[in-house]
């Protein structure tokens, strides 16, 4: 594709954005979750795992220790045998529980609804922030996960590699109401068609707005 101008590169990330939501218009987290406590939990477990682990996880685990005062009183030893198989378990099993005592601590219990105090959480990233923020909460937020980096980059619609700057550079081509929706969504294309390894351009509805077949 020629060098694109600005109000260029908008309109067709507004393409992309408008095929995605008739594409995959129920797309939200696979995680599974009942309330804000429970999605936390489940995105910190989801670092460097599979969101299908962490659902098999999840169930034992909140019916073990439903909210942030039982999880809070958790032992080590038995939260990393809990959280094994979604790996990296003695640090995720350490923030859980570290986590559910902040939260008992200086939330009452609660998960709190902005970035900045969900970031001072252990454990809590600006994206599992954002998967929070957007998906429990409803505000504008933008997780970039792995295949939000693939995509944004195959597309062109970023050449920035580092996840804040995607971030960024998203809120800067969508509105405000699209970015947590077009998130999940770009991650359902990315597992479905813009896999990592074997993209199927041939099946892919982007096709014609995205510079990869063409290298």
């Amino acid at each position: 594709m020629p060098k694109e101008s600005k109000s260029q590169l908008r309109e067709r990330a507004s393409a992309v954005a408008a095929f995605l939501a008739d594409e995959y218009p129920e797309a939200t987290t696979a995680l599974d979750h009942r309330s804000a406590f429970e999605l936390l939990i489940a995105t910190i477990l989801a670092a460097q795992c599979t969101d299908a682990r962490v659902n098999m996880v999840t169930p034992a685990l909140f019916r073990r220790w439903p909210d942030a005062r039982a999880m809070a009183l958790a032992g080590q030893e038995e939260m990393e045998e809990a959280v094994r198989s979604t790996g990296f378990f003695r640090n995720k099993a350490k923030n859980v529980i570290a986590t559910s005592k902040r939260l008992v601590e200086m939330h009452g219990g609660e998960v709190p609804a902005t970035m900045e105090e969900l970031t001072a959480l252990p454990g809590v990233a600006r994206k599992t922030a954002n998967v929070v923020l957007g998906t429990w909460f409803g505000k504008p937020a933008i997780p970039v996960d792995t295949h939000v980096t693939r995509l944004t980059g195959r597309l062109e619609l970023t050449r920035e590699t580092d996840p804040v700057r995607i971030e960024h550079d998203l809120m800067v081509l969508l509105p405000e109401k699209e970015w947590t929706y077009t998130s999940h969504a770009l991650i359902w294309h990315g597992r479905k068609i813009c896999k990592a390894l074997r993209p199927n351009c041939p099946a892919c509805g982007l096709r014609p707005d995205c510079p990869w077949p063409s290298r």
